[in-house]
């Protein structure tokens, strides 16, 4: 088979192919083998008509058909091979010549991949976020945890108050039913904190013990119950307790029901060492982000419109999805983000076009370093995977072939690598260097230029 790569305009591939008559003979009679399994012919039993009988009941045609079928099968991908294009769509076929006992010819246009044309990848400098972790710091956390551990003490019969946790027994009636999502006959409600029903605890401030009030109210426009929002609710509460949060005294004891420490001044050593790791390994993830972004900036490369497409559909998803685990719809996104549905586009579309050329560099690079995935890394992952979501490793690895995602998991590695790659090689820095301004710029070349010239007068002849 010859395969000639005849132009590449605007990503679009031409690939003229010619496969030889031997291989055109052997997909006719596989063709032939095949049909006539399925052909009755009076005088011959099923499937064992001569090729000729079948061709002169059905026509050549027929035979000529699949054998294009089995020809293009094998020849597309050894074009693509001969060619090293690299394809992004289902190409576009035109059969130029199918007879037997001559080559079968075709020719091919399909889009693909863009030349990556890569500046300097190694060496790109990017500042490193400074780790330092105060004693405020330490204290704020500290607070965080003594929160978590505080208790809650009866007040006896205190009237309810900003900050209280009242216990309530609530009946809601919506539409003339109760509504048993929001009746509750020991509710503890945080005045303050809008967690239960926002506006709800408002009409609690005052109340006493044993007190009961009715009031109606709508309930919020953007709500956990979708169905709920902005309807109508009557409400009857009842306080029955009224509590107060008691925090633990910040001491050893504390420390040591807390950790394995002995003394609170340890503890919060330990708190200073653990959160000294977690914002070293952040500082290290957002070098690592800044270094790629350095090298993918420093790229020019036509995007394709088919990728570009297919990543905005992605986007899209990926935006709605996270939407819905807010239980909030687009519509609603747009109301409180004062924004539109075309800016959200704009901004969907550049996402959208920013990951694609990073996923096009990364390709580029993992391709000029010989950066590959092995099968090992490829297992270790689906055994990863299978761990995490408690899943059969054999019926993961199946279900992520059925559904195209063993080659995404795949790329997902091999641009782990790369990233962790460019980040190695790369120069962290503490603070950004400074800008000059142009004309600072301009004079600092000026007097470059001037140096070079009176550096060329001062040469001897025999230097010169």
């Amino acid at each position: 088979m010859q395969a000639t790569l005849e132009s590449i305009e605007k990503n679009q591939a031409s690939v003229h192919v010619e496969v030889e008559e031997e291989k055109v003979a052997e997909a006719l009679e596989q063709s032939y083998r095949k049909v006539v399994k399925g052909v009755t012919i009076p005088g011959f039993r099923k499937g064992k008509a001569p090729r000729s009988i079948l061709e002169a009941r059905l026509g050549k045609e027929v035979l000529y058909e699949e054998a294009v079928e089995i020809l293009l099968a094998e020849a597309y991908e050894e074009a693509i091979r001969e060619t090293a294009i690299d394809p992004i769509q289902q190409p576009e076929i035109d059969i130029v010549q199918m007879e037997e006992g001559k080559p079968f010819i075709f020719d091919v246009k399909v889009e693909v991949l863009p030349e990556v044309e890569l500046g300097e990848y190694k060496g790109v400098s990017a500042v490193i976020p400074e780790v330092k972790v105060g004693d405020d710091e330490v204290e704020q956390q500290l607070g965080l945890l003594q929160q978590q551990h505080a208790r809650l003490v009866d007040t006896g019969d205190k009237a309810v108050d900003d900050g209280d946790v009242a216990v309530i027994e609530v009946e809601a009636i919506i539409d003339g039913e109760i509504e048993s999502r929001l009746t509750n006959s020991e509710q503890l409600v945080e005045v303050g904190a809008a967690k239960f029903i926002p506006g709800l605890d408002a009409h609690l401030l005052g109340m006493n013990v044993g007190e009961e009030k009715e009031f109606t109210m709508n309930l919020p426009s953007v709500y956990q119950y979708k169905d709920l929002e902005g309807k109508e609710a009557e409400f009857k509460v009842k306080v029955t307790a009224v509590k107060v949060k008691e925090y633990p005294e910040l001491d050893d004891e504390f420390a040591k029901d807390v950790s394995e420490c002995s003394t609170l001044d340890e503890f919060k050593e330990f708190m200073r060492q653990r959160m000294e790791e977690t914002g070293n390994i952040n500082a290290k993830r957002i070098f690592k982000e800044r270094a790629v972004n350095k090298v993918v900036e420093g790229v020019q490369v036509e995007i394709p419109e088919s990728l570009l497409k297919q990543q905005l559909e992605q986007e899209t998803n990926s935006f709605v999805q996270r939407l819905a685990r807010q239980r909030l719809s687009v519509d609603e996104y747009l109301k409180l983000s004062d924004s539109d549905s075309e800016a959200l586009r704009k901004d969907l579309e550049e996402i959208a076009r920013n990951n694609v050329k990073t996923r096009l560099v990364l390709s580029a690079v993992a391709k000029a370093e010989g950066i590959k995935v092995t099968p090992e890394e490829l297992e270790q992952e689906i055994d990863d995977l299978s761990a995490q979501y408690n899943i059969e490793a054999d019926k993961l690895r199946k279900d992520l072939k059925a559904s195209n995602q063993l080659a995404f998991l795949e790329e997902g590695l091999l641009f782990d690598k790369v990233r962790d790659f460019l980040a190695e090689n790369a120069v962290a820095l503490t603070e950004e260097p400074p800008q000059e301004e142009e004309g600072q710029e301009q004079e600092a070349q000026g007097e470059e230029e001037h140096q070079e010239t009176a550096s060329d007068e001062l040469q001897s002849p025999e230097d010169a």
